[in-house]
């Protein structure tokens, strides 16, 4: 660490991470104004939700051009009243409260004079972070995921950060990089992922995961890389007292040296800084100067996923990267890590071994397997995964009963609801047998709900039948085939 808080670690390239220098699959480009359009004004004619956005893009334009350069005038784009009402606005209108008991409907009553206070004590440094009311959601596995509850002004500054933040670091972060960004989602990281292994040379896939990573996170390197770009002190002193605000559970303040509680605004994006450093600077890096067959990545939060043309390639960089996470604190899990045979000539290699077919790995909800279209093409088949599918199912029986007695428009509502958003997100070519299932078993389930409401007589099938066609959507696909939605945006 050098004196301007630098870490000497850090492995920066010398050209734009942004740039494209790996396969198509993991490149994001923007395009540039149409020739013979003018930019935009700097200064709009009226302030507003426009002049906020203004003003992000000259930060973004400054951070674009000085890509080595820390950023020192940041905070009173934080406290702009303006901006703390959009993320206000923005906020989960039922979401829990913290620890403060205070509700997004309560503190709207008195808004303008609780933004201003609010402006007024960051502005004066006299803002206390509160801290974070503990709760537990369930897993598909059957564990439950620790959350936290931040207080509602936490919230509200913490997503005005999040926002400028945002602004500086989408200059920074790499093409393969989709989780918690703005523009980006799921469903592009999954279509990254199944053009690269079905267009490049991949044989071996590295399904990575990082243990505990939210929990893990060391809080001093996180300030280093925070400060390696953010010279603003406020910034970074807000960022600090949100670390060290702790974690109110069964009574007792929790503080710890580690982690980030996940469950605020500000966790996706540290965990996003956290892995820039510690984890996509350096494989880019390794891939360039390592590497002799192809190698592609593509990670969503802590979960990652990359290929490699040979094995051994993929075997030291496995070794290599336990070294390097164990320099920062972080650990590869040994059970959700795994190296395996997939690829064009997977399934050709296994059979002449006697091995049988190739193996599967989940990434983002799905279940990725080697399969062939109907000319006989490779292609990667993607399945809903089977816990998930078993969890939601569970979640919607458990829901089911507690809404036996409501009318039956009232149930078919919430089931109209369950049943689009599944497809929505798992509506993907090659798995319309899946939202088939899904939508049968939905029936079944809701069948058996309302035969149980009355002992005078059960819900005949011809009826059920009606209520079915009336109310569940029938399954489609939603999303078209990696390769043409990636082709329109990179």
């Amino acid at each position: 660490m050098n004196g301007h808080g630098k870490s000497d670690s850090l492995v920066v390239s010398k050209k734009s991470p942004n740039k494209a220098e790996g396969p198509a699959a993991e490149e994001m480009e923007k395009r540039g104004l149409a020739e013979g359009n003018r930019p935009k004004r700097d200064k709009p004619r009226t302030l507003g939700r426009i002049g906020l956005h203004s003003a992000l893009e000259r930060v973004g334009q400054a951070a674009k051009r000085e890509r080595k350069q820390q950023l020192t005038a940041l905070f009173h784009h934080v406290y702009n009243v303006g901006r703390l009402r959009k993320a206000y606005a923005e906020l989960e209108r039922e979401a829990a409260p913290g620890v403060d008991g205070e509700t997004w409907r309560h503190y709207g009553q008195a808004l303008e004079a609780n933004l201003q206070d609010l402006s007024e004590r960051l502005r004066r440094g006299a803002y206390r972070a509160k801290p974070v009311r503990r709760a537990y959601i369930p897993k598909a596995d059957g564990r439950r995921r620790p959350l936290g509850v931040p207080a509602l002004e936490d919230k509200i500054v913490q997503r005005a950060v999040v926002e400028v933040l945002s602004a500086v670091y989408e200059a920074d972060f790499l093409g393969f990089s989709y989780g918690f960004r703005p523009k980006r989602s799921q469903h592009q990281a999954l279509d990254a992922l199944a053009v690269g292994v079905e267009k490049r040379k991949v044989n071996w896939v590295l399904d990575a995961d990082v243990r505990s990573f939210f929990d893990t996170l060391e809080h001093g390197w996180l300030l280093k890389f925070i400060e390696h770009r953010i010279a603003d002190k406020r910034v970074v002193r807000l960022i600090q007292k949100w670390l060290n605000a702790g974690v109110l559970e069964d009574g007792e303040r929790i503080v710890s040296a580690e982690g980030a509680v996940q469950g605020g605004s500000i966790s996706p994006l540290l965990a996003n800084i956290y892995l820039h450093y510690v984890l996509d600077l350096w494989v880019q890096q390794w891939r360039r100067r390592r590497a002799r067959g192809d190698v592609i990545v593509v990670r969503f939060a802590d979960d990652f996923v990359m290929g490699f043309q040979y094995r051994h390639e993929a075997e030291q960089f496995q070794g290599e990267l336990r070294e390097r996470f164990a320099k920062f604190g972080l650990e590869l899990h040994p059970e959700k890590t795994r190296l395996i045979q997939f690829g064009r000539f997977a399934a050709q290699t296994r059979q002449e071994r006697g091995e049988g077919k190739p193996e599967t790995f989940n990434f983002l909800g799905f279940t990725h397997i080697c399969g062939k279209t109907r000319r006989g093409w490779f292609t990667v088949i993607r399945q809903t995964m089977k816990t998930r599918f078993r969890a939601k199912l569970k979640e919607v029986k458990q829901e089911l009963r507690r809404r036996m007695h409501l009318s039956i428009p009232k149930q078919a509502a919430y089931l109209n609801a369950v049943v689009r958003g599944h497809a929505h997100y798992y509506g993907v070519p090659l798995n319309y047998a899946a939202l088939v299932a899904f939508r049968a078993a939905i029936i079944r389930r809701w069948w058996r709900v309302l035969n149980r409401r009355s002992q005078k007589g059960r819900v005949q099938w011809k009826r059920m039948c009606r209520y079915v066609n009336r109310w569940l959507p029938r399954p489609h696909i939603c999303h078209p085939y990696p390769l043409t939605r990636l082709g329109v945006i990179t």
